[in-house]
């Protein structure tokens, strides 16, 4: 059985999804974080690492509704949400983690301005408050993913730290 705290947990990084806050996670959601990251490294929409971005994007949200979506709308409550995410997590969180891969990597691309595979921890935190970490907390964050402690963040650590995120404590 799931513990209501860890149900909890996860119900909170519902927000982290809903980035326009109207109460849902839909597609606009995933487009929108895409098209601020894009914004914020002033990189064109046309552009590989933009059309990659706004692929990863429509991959992460066709997962996502994949997983939670229960009535088909379009659209994900909170509700469904900590049902789905409470679900996949318990029967592993790495493929959980896998949905979210293709944008992650493409966001890891988009912050990686010397194109050598990898973003430094202060393009990392630029990513992070992007998508709505606080200003206080996306340093140490990005500093977090920087598991081989170089100053780069790269997929192979974003990846797993993306399923750690659902099953630690705020």
């Amino acid at each position: 059985m799931v513990s209501s705290e860890y149900e909890r947990r996860i119900a909170a990084r519902f927000a982290t999804f809903d980035q326009d806050g109207n109460g849902y996670i839909d597609r606009e959601d995933f487009s929108g974080a895409a098209k601020a990251l894009l914004a914020e490294f002033d990189i064109a929409a046309r552009s590989d690492k933009g059309q990659a971005l706004y692929a990863g994007a429509e991959a992460f949200w066709q997962g996502m509704a994949g997983i939670a979506d229960r009535d088909g709308d379009q659209r994900i409550t909170r509700d469904e949400f900590v049902n789905g995410a409470v679900k996949r997590l318990r029967d592993n969180p790495e493929r959980f983690a896998e949905i979210a891969r293709p944008f992650l990597h493409a966001a890891i691309d988009v912050a990686d301005t010397d194109d050598d595979g990898a973003a430094t921890v202060a393009d990392t935190a630029r990513v992070l408050r992007v998508l709505g970490v606080p200003e206080n907390l996306a340093h140490a964050a990005a500093a977090g993913l920087d598991g081989d402690t170089d100053g780069r963040v790269g997929e192979a650590e974003i990846v797993p730290a993306f399923a750690r995120y659902f099953t630690v404590p705020e």
